[in-house]
């Protein structure tokens, strides 16, 4: 293996040898070469390289001006291309994705439907609870505005010294020059506003209704507290006496298709095909008449006065295994009216990991998932407020699941949990809690764009026998006949279905055939030229690697080695040396003594096989001097 081309075996200290081999001719080349120098290695690239314009850097040498010019158009050409490749880079390690529209046909599985009554409790139920609240609230209500309640509420009003020791800080009118009334009133629950009386929380509303529903619903939390054991069961509110009819794809609805929960604020609650029906409802046709349709009963004549201010009832279309979040997702269906609702389902698939934020069933969130359903945005939100509520105040938040080992916030055994509860969700709403943070998008999400249309319902000339045939069905006789009834209708507009899924924008087949694009249109070269420029690179290396090696061995080798032995040589005594030994020379005849001889002689230390006895001392031992004392010119 030649290392270096034409190199010599001068390198190593030694002279010619005349019975070493000839060195390789052209034709006669080595397994593995490597140019002598840079410039040569640069010429061999240039002439042969496949490369636009390189060639013009070894055709111009005799131009300097042009060899200059392609020579800065080639470095600049190069930059251009490599600031291109680090655009694309930077773009595929951004991860951006496109969205991807697909528009599917198929049966639907028709999703749950949940529909309340908006009254917590019958109000003859829950009225002794309720009777000092009411009558606080009357007196407020009197004071305020002068309006007697008393027929409303049938309570009898105190004092409201004596009101005010029982129930502390009720709403008060503030007046201001130039500017309207208001009311006002410290949202606590006794006269101290935190444990050490240091901090008040204060709320003003522009309207009186407002606030006086506000303040009731407040002291409405604490009585609701204690009848948490009490809650109604759909046998004392049951379904015949709320939902006149029911049929779904126009058979009718059985107890195995809904389930019923009683929500504090919106009362019985019940969801039909949700996820504990024994058969889901299957949508094969589109249209009113495939869907769900419901008769509601919604008179007001048992509801709570100053809590259930909307008559109607409540609904809320979502998926089987997620909870019914009616304050978010919910509407109120008109009584006297048809309310007709087309579905059209969407679906949404997000990528996760480096590509998006999200998570995929919620097992990598650092929150517990209070309602044991599938994980969703507002239930990561709403378990991460009633940890924080449980952790600062020292008990729950009566709307939101009831972990282990907690109970629900009472003035009684809390007393100023309403002055931490509100500034808890004003640290909530401004994210100081992080539960936005926490909760992280679900990757994957259906939902359900919904579409309303009303109309009268019944009819002027339709409505006798209507009414008639409701009370005779349900044994129940509706007193005000149009404000007694509302009908619901929820149906699928179109079985097609849209899913937008989210795919990369830049892959690393794509990521390849740009940096491809980028090398041909700055070079006009192919993945081969590549190679070329890495075996350019790898002989740049080889090359500097063995000129380094020369030069240490030029340096620290060859010289102190053979210049040593060659002066240990000449500077031994003639004395020291065997007597019936020497090195041989050559006999007088063969070579007179001379420069070429001193040359050939010229060697570290010869081997001791080569030194035999000396014929005479006496005429050979000038020439033993000569032989060992030899030194090599230059």
């Amino acid at each position: 293996v030649q290392l270096m081309k034409g190199e010599q075996r001068e390198e190593q200290g030694l002279g010619p040898d005349p019975a070493a081999a000839p060195q390789p001719t052209e034709e006669e080349e080595a397994l593995i070469e490597f140019h002598r120098s840079y410039r040569d290695l640069f010429q061999f690239f240039c002439n042969n390289t496949t490369i636009h314009g390189a060639i013009r850097l070894v055709c111009s040498q005799h131009n300097r001006m042009k060899t200059a010019f392609w020579a800065v158009l080639w470095l600049c050409t190069f930059g251009m291309m490599y600031w291109q490749f680090g655009q694309l880079f930077a773009e595929y390690f951004s991860y951006p994705v496109s969205l991807n529209i697909n528009l599917d046909s198929d049966k639907l599985v028709f999703p749950a439907v949940t529909v309340c009554t908006l009254n917590p409790y019958r109000y003859t139920q829950i009225k002794g609870e309720l009777e000092e609240l009411d009558r606080i609230t009357e007196q407020t209500l009197y004071d305020l505005y002068k309006y007697n309640s008393s027929n409303t509420l049938g309570a009898h009003p105190r004092g409201r010294r004596d009101l005010r020791e029982t129930w502390p800080h009720p709403p008060q009118r503030l007046r201001s020059s130039g500017r309207k009334s208001n009311l006002s009133w410290k949202k606590q629950l006794s006269e101290s506003c935190n444990q050490n009386k240091s901090d008040c929380f204060y709320q003003t509303y522009s309207s009186g209704v407002d606030a006086v529903r506000e303040w009731y619903r407040f002291h409405y939390i604490n009585i609701l507290s204690r009848l948490r054991d009490t809650s109604p069961s759909p046998g004392e509110d049951m379904l015949d006496n709320f939902i006149f009819a029911c049929r779904f794809n126009q058979d009718s609805c059985n107890q195995a298709n809904y389930s019923h929960f009683h929500h504090p604020m919106y009362g019985n609650c019940y969801t039909f095909n949700g996820k504990n029906s024994s058969n889901l409802w299957m949508s094969s046709m589109p249209g009113i008449k495939n869907g769900l349709s419901l008769t509601l009963r919604t008179e007001q004549n048992d509801f709570i006065p100053l809590l259930s201010t909307v008559t109607g009832a409540r609904v809320m279309v979502h998926g089987q295994d997620e909870p019914a979040f009616m304050d978010d997702g919910g509407f109120n269906l008109r009584p006297g009216v048809e309310t007709s609702i087309s579905m059209r389902k969407e679906a949404l698939d997000r990528l996760g990991g480096n590509y998006g934020d999200c998570t995929k069933n919620g097992s990598d969130v650092p929150v517990e998932n209070l309602y044991r359903s599938k994980y969703t945005q507002q239930v990561c939100i709403r378990s991460c407020f009633q940890e924080n509520m449980i952790k600062e105040c020292g008990c729950a938040y009566i709307f939101y699941p009831l972990p282990k080992n907690a109970e629900f916030c009472d003035y009684r055994k809390h007393n100023s949990w309403g002055y931490c509860y509100y500034k808890l969700q004003d640290a909530f709403s401004s994210d100081r809690l992080g539960c936005f943070t926490k909760c992280r998008k679900p990757c994957s999400v259906t939902s359900y764009e919904l579409s309303a249309g009303y109309a009268r319902w019944p009819s002027v000339t339709s409505q006798d026998w209507i009414f008639r045939m409701l009370s005779r069905q349900n044994n129940y006789t509706i007193n005000n006949k149009r404000n007694g009834v509302a009908k619901l209708n929820i149906f699928f507009k179109e079985l097609k279905f849209k899913t937008n899924s989210e795919s990369p924008s830049v892959t690393t087949v794509t990521l390849l055939s740009n940096l491809a694009t980028q090398w041909s249109l700055w070079f006009g070269s192919s993945v081969l030229s590549v190679v070329e420029m890495a075996e350019l690179i790898f002989d740049l290396l080889v090359i500097t690697f063995l000129m380094l090696l020369r030069r240490f061995r030029s340096r620290y080798w060859s010289p102190g080695r053979g210049g040593r032995g060659a002066q240990e040589v000449a500077s031994t005594p003639a004395s020291s040396l065997p007597p019936h030994f020497c090195p041989h020379s050559t006999p007088p005849s063969s070579s007179p003594p001379g420069p070429a001889t001193s040359a050939a002689l010229t060697a570290p230390p010869p081997a001791y096989a080569t030194l035999g006895p000396c014929p005479s001392p006496s005429s050979l031992l000038p020439n033993c001097l000569w032989c060992g004392g030899g030194k090599q010119d230059g």
